[in-house]
């Protein structure tokens, strides 16, 4: 079970940093996007602050869980995160569903094996 959740916690990581570092430096281009999609989009960049902090989270999430250290706080952070992907996919954007669910799924994963380290936010 260790090695899967090094194999899980590095993929969610490198992703993570791809998707930051490629917005950061625009290495990807830009997807045609139409519809619902788009207009929720312009939304998005319409917000001139939404954006560059999510990216930024990714992009500490990403270091923590390639390095494996912080991966407690790292999947707390990205959690909300992979909850709108996931949304955004489902209703949106169908044809990114798998790599949506694989980031949610993972980072769930994630918690359930370091779920004693949250014990003590539940304490009274």
């Amino acid at each position: 079970m260790k090695i899967a959740t090094i194999i899980i916690r590095t993929l969610i990581g490198l992703l993570l940093l791809f998707a930051s570092i490629s917005y950061f430096l625009s290495l990807t281009p830009e997807p045609v996007v139409t519809g619902n999609f788009k207009a929720f989009q312009v939304g998005l960049v319409a917000s001139t602050y939404l954006m560059p902090l999510a990216k930024s989270i990714e992009l500490l999430c990403g270091l923590a869980f390639v390095s494996g250290r912080f991966v407690t706080l790292a999947s707390v952070l990205i959690l909300p995160i992979t909850i709108n992907i996931l949304f955004i996919n489902f209703f949106l954007a169908p044809e990114g569903i798998p790599l949506a669910l694989f980031l949610f799924l993972g980072n769930l994963f994630l918690i359930y094996r370091n779920w004693d380290n949250y014990k003590g936010l539940f304490v009274m």
